[in-house]
């Protein structure tokens, strides 16, 4: 198993670019990532990356040994896929991103009853707010809102989430209710912005009577974290865009009210990013029909704004 570890190790490398970052991925101290890279170099009897005290650049012969290194992995992982198949006892490390909403709120609370089931599976749950990268960050399955930007990858398709354009009370007193996103813009409202580094601009698609119309709306605020948004509203700072189930009881106790509402957002795809070399992974398919079958009816039940 050592050979196999040392080209884990490698494939690691050369994606994040970074010894220390490939340890930390494997869980491995850099001294250990080191001379795996060593024994597999000397093993080959070429240098696979060229090294600086500030760069890791790999070689033609380690940009060559990458293509068949990942197919070497694709191979083990198909073939002990097809063993835990006939055995159904999944093991090992399931590494999961999603949102900070979804993760929090439909993710982590289940995560225990399919532990509980598969005892030998540890899931690694990553959330955050941004736009992940499977490949480089080591990730077996990504949980997202929204459209892919990376058509390679796969999608299972969970559910169209309802949205809805809320605010406190308090600042609907303060600043008027805006029947539509015509009024957003024209009455320049303090729209709460869920924004990324590299935005250049912001804007809410809303359905109008002429069909979807992209609002570019404005505000002092903006958070990558989606969590944030929803204080700021609460707090009466301005108006959020939020998918319904991440704020239900916040519309139900009335502490946020849906504003704009001739002019509603329209539906977001929530669904599951996996890349193709996991598709034969047993636990990664298992993880992702537990959480689609129970997100599916959480997302069902709370229905409309």
């Amino acid at each position: 198993m050592s050979y196999l570890d040392n080209i884990r190790t490698f494939v690691r490398v050369y994606e994040l670019g970074s010894m220390s970052a490939a340890g930390r991925d494997l869980r491995v101290s850099p001294a250990v990532t080191s001379a795996r890279i060593s024994q597999l170099e000397e093993h080959l009897g070429v240098r696979l990356f060229q090294r600086t005290t500030r760069s890791l650049t790999p070689t033609e012969q380690g940009k060559s040994f990458y293509r068949g290194a990942t197919e070497i992995l694709e191979a083990v992982e198909s073939a002990e896929a097809q063993i835990v198949n006939i055995t159904d006892n999944p093991k090992g490390s399931l590494y999961v991103a999603a949102p900070l909403g979804v993760g929090r709120r439909l993710i982590a609370p289940k995560v225990p009853e399919f532990l509980a089931e598969y005892p030998e599976v540890s899931v690694r749950l990553r959330l955050t707010d941004r736009r992940v990268d499977l490949t480089t960050e080591g990730l077996d399955l990504a949980f997202f809102l929204g459209q892919p930007e990376d058509s390679n990858l796969r999608i299972r398709k969970i559910a169209d989430v309802a949205r809805v354009l809320c605010a406190a009370p308090e600042y609907i007193a303060q600043r008027g209710m805006p029947a539509n996103g015509f009024d957003l813009v024209s009455q320049q409202h303090e729209c709460l912005s869920l924004r990324f580094p590299g935005a250049t601009e912001f804007q809410w698609l809303l359905s109008t009577e002429d069909g979807p119309k992209r609002f570019r709306v404005s505000g002092r605020y903006e958070s990558d974290d989606g969590d944030v948004l929803t204080d700021w509203a609460l707090a009466g700072h301005g108006i959020a865009m939020k998918p319904v189930f991440e704020i239900t009881e916040h519309l139900r106790s009335g502490a946020l009210v849906p504003v704009a509402v001739e002019t509603p957002p329209e539906p977001i795809q929530m669904a599951c990013l996996f890349t193709h070399r996991r598709r034969q992974d047993p636990k990664s398919r298992l993880f992702m029909d537990f959480m689609i079958g129970r997100i599916g009816t959480i997302i069902r039940d709370t229905g409309q704004p």
